[in-house]
């Protein structure tokens, strides 16, 4: 069968592109199609269409003054999706665009299948009107999602969490500390702050001067970045003086005794990992901006380790509230022999429990070539 698959960031890339091993696998016929990054074509064997590089762009004001780039992309993708005539359209998150490519594949008569939702549950809730028109099927990777879309009279499918079985393989692999620290050119007497910015130039730009701010403070500790696939280390270098290291984000994490990670996936790779954290995550723009922006936010958490397990495992320091002082202090209660620290490990084997052992893109790449089997019978 014809896939074609739309994945803008590069978290998605790293999802999309185990699901694409996995419809390789089982359908020995397939043929690909796809706006995504060097992954995906590595497990595709062919270049995308567009690379999430010219994709990601984040906010408000990064979309308005990209918009042209933004348009363009759209109009190529959706020519090239009819074309290609695919038997499935898989989308990866990514709404802005995705929703709009659905709209164009469901009226062509295209199956739509969503593999990681939106985060409609937490804000832009009329999406869901979206989904429901025009996404055949939705596989979620979050178990909360199930309850949320059953509320807006849509069932969907929670197929595992992707990030479960890439940590426990990536795990498995590490280096030992004292080697990673030595490969890297790392301190081997202090113990490590991982500072995870995010794999967006707008986030990073944002959210490394606070932690940054916050690792002086910590002098006992050394601060590491966490490089961000894609991203040059001019930008890194542009912004401060501490050391970066590429490719290894989940070791440095692991063998990281505090990390600072910006709000996203990464949080949850972090809890995973078994590493204390506090999440943050500053955004261009006013105070205003950020009351409107927290008004238009829904539930009571943002974070994914706090929405699995619908309790506050970490600490959200998000908007205004993330500034050196306050990140500062919520780093102290996760110091090393804390009453803080036991608690958000404890939270930890709770939301893992939650998450399950299910091969989330095994699962998903049955249930689209079941899906699509029955439509061609």
């Amino acid at each position: 069968m014809r896939y074609f698959i739309s994945s803008g960031e590069a978290s998605g890339d790293i999802h999309a592109a185990a699901l694409i091993r996995e419809l390789r696998r089982i359908d020995g016929n397939a043929t690909f199609g796809f706006l995504g990054g060097d992954l995906m074509a590595e497990a595709a064997g062919i270049a995308p269409l567009i690379h999430y590089r010219e994709m990601a762009f984040m906010g408000f004001s990064e979309v308005l003054r990209h918009l042209g780039k933004v348009l363009g992309n759209l109009s190529t993708a959706k020519k090239a999706m009819l074309n290609f005539q695919p038997d499935a359209l898989i989308l990866v998150d990514y709404p802005s665009f995705n929703l709009k490519l659905a709209k164009a594949a469901k009226r062509a008569g295209v199956k739509v299948f969503y593999f990681i939702s939106p985060k409609v549950w937490a804000w832009k809730q009329w999406r869901v009107k979206a989904i429901k028109r025009n996404v055949d099927s939705m596989l979620s990777i979050l178990p909360f999602e199930k309850e949320f879309y059953r509320r807006h009279d849509y069932e969907i499918t929670y197929v595992g969490n992707p990030s479960v079985g890439e940590i426990d393989s990536a795990a498995a692999a590490f280096p030992a500390a004292e080697n990673f620290r030595s490969a890297n050119g790392l301190d081997t007497t202090k113990p490590l702050m991982a500072l995870v910015a995010g794999s967006r130039v707008g986030e990073i730009r944002n959210n490394l001067p606070v932690m940054e701010a916050v690792a002086r403070r910590f002098p006992n500790y050394q601060a590491v970045i966490a490089g961000a696939p894609a991203i040059e280390k001019g930008l890194y270098s542009s912004l401060t003086d501490l050391p970066v290291v590429d490719n290894a984000t989940f070791a440095l994490m692991r063998h990281a005794d505090i990390a600072l990670v910006t709000s996203g996936t990464a949080t949850l790779e972090c809890a995973l990992l078994g590493t204390p954290q506090v999440a943050c995550y500053r955004s261009n723009g006013s105070a205003l901006t950020y009351k409107i922006m927290r008004w238009l936010v829904s539930g009571k958490y943002v974070t994914l380790p706090n929405l699995i397990t619908d309790e506050e495992i970490i600490p959200e320091m998000l908007f205004n509230r993330c500034s050196p002082d306050l990140v500062a202090t919520e780093v102290e209660r996760i110091l090393p022999d804390t009453d803080g620290r036991r608690a958000q490990l404890e939270g930890y084997r709770r939301m893992r429990d939650l998450l399950g052992d299910n091969d989330a893109a095994a699962t998903a790449a049955k249930a689209i070539i079941d899906r699509c089997n029955i439509k061609n019978l």
